[in-house]
């Protein structure tokens, strides 16, 4: 067939354009019966690629896909820097890909596969567990390892690092709790996030076991939003104690009731489940649970380089420890 180009090919195989790349470039990458499908192909339809296209394909270099949502949280820029660090170690070129709140997610991940990368790093915590699904079959199909990057997914057979975020927030809820503190509050997020779903799913294990009714209440992450909510709800709510998803969010909570005339952490305990650069920024300090995400950064991205270089892995889902680290105010 003349003109026949890798489009083509990949239509005719039903396999996507990286995995025609890798048989032509990196065969061991592919299983045998999908290497032996598209081989068939191209030589029925006769494709050969371009020269400098080939050239420009067989480098040896390792790309990885970087997939995150809001590049502008504190601690996505923590966990980028884990990722990089490590990448530089191992000479990986990096290819970061931004995946709107609206945008069409099986699109985005197309446009990834595209781009030939070797292994991915799924930062977006934003997906629910539909739209999860879909998304790791889609990376799956094309035979590109992935793993998750502080994104909770319940599917074993799917790499992950993190922390156990229910039992951090279970904790340190119960230690409010055992202190004296009755009304403690959980501020979340209105936008979903997996990790905080973990967040909360902990915080209400903790009050319906000592038998009260959890609290929660739910705001913006934007500060100018946040803050007219904070100044509502102190007028109208009995608190003693409020633990936050974010600590800029906890930080903006801790402004408005100081500003108030309540005192912290004598009259209101405030606590954040991060440890960001925020924390030490507050007055007072504010006490966190320390989520280390450069140090899952830094796992994920060596997790990643195991299943990239075909070594075996006797762990795929990673909790790291965390601790809480005790400031002013609490």
């Amino acid at each position: 067939m003349a003109n026949t180009t890798i489009y083509d090919v990949a239509g005719a195989a039903k396999v996507s354009l990286a995995t025609v790349s890798r048989v032509m470039n990196n065969p061991e990458k592919v299983n045998p019966e999908t290497r032996a499908r598209v081989l068939k192909v191209i030589k029925e339809l006769g494709y050969r690629p371009n020269a400098i296209a080939r050239g420009l394909a067989s480098r040896k270099s390792t790309t990885v896909g970087i997939v995150m949502a809001d590049v502008s949280r504190a601690a996505t820029a923590q966990l980028l820097g884990g990722i990089i660090d490590i990448a530089k170690k191992y000479d990986y070129a990096m290819k970061v890909f931004s995946m709107a709140e609206h945008e069409d997610i099986k699109e985005a991940i197309r446009t990834v596969v595209a781009e030939q990368v070797d292994g991915i790093l799924f930062l977006n915590d934003e997906l629910e567990s539909e739209q999860m699904h879909s998304v790791i079959n889609q990376i799956q199909d094309a035979q590109i390892p992935v793993v998750l990057c502080n994104v909770i997914y319940d599917d074993l057979d799917v790499p992950s690092v993190s922390i156990d975020y229910e039992k951090a927030t279970y904790e340190i809820t119960k230690e409010l709790l055992e202190a004296g503190r009755k009304d403690v509050y959980l501020a979340s997020t209105v936008r979903k996030y997996t990790v905080n779903l973990h967040k909360v799913n902990g915080y209400v294990k903790a009050m319906e076991e000592k038998g009260l009714e959890p609290l929660i209440i739910r705001t913006s992450g934007d500060v100018a939003v946040n803050t007219l909510h904070f100044e509502e709800f102190i007028k109208n709510k009995k608190f003693d104690a409020l633990i936050s998803v974010r600590d800029s969010i906890a930080i903006s909570f801790m402004n408005c009731a100081i500003k108030a005339g309540f005192k912290v952490p004598e009259d209101v305990s405030v606590v954040g489940l991060q440890n960001t650069k925020y924390a030490v920024l507050s007055r007072p300090n504010l006490t966190c649970v320390d989520t280390p995400v450069y140090d899952i950064g830094a796992v994920s991205m060596r997790l990643l380089t195991k299943y990239m270089q075909h070594e075996e892995v006797t762990e795929s889902k990673i909790l790291l420890p965390y601790r809480v680290v005790e400031r002013e105010s609490n």
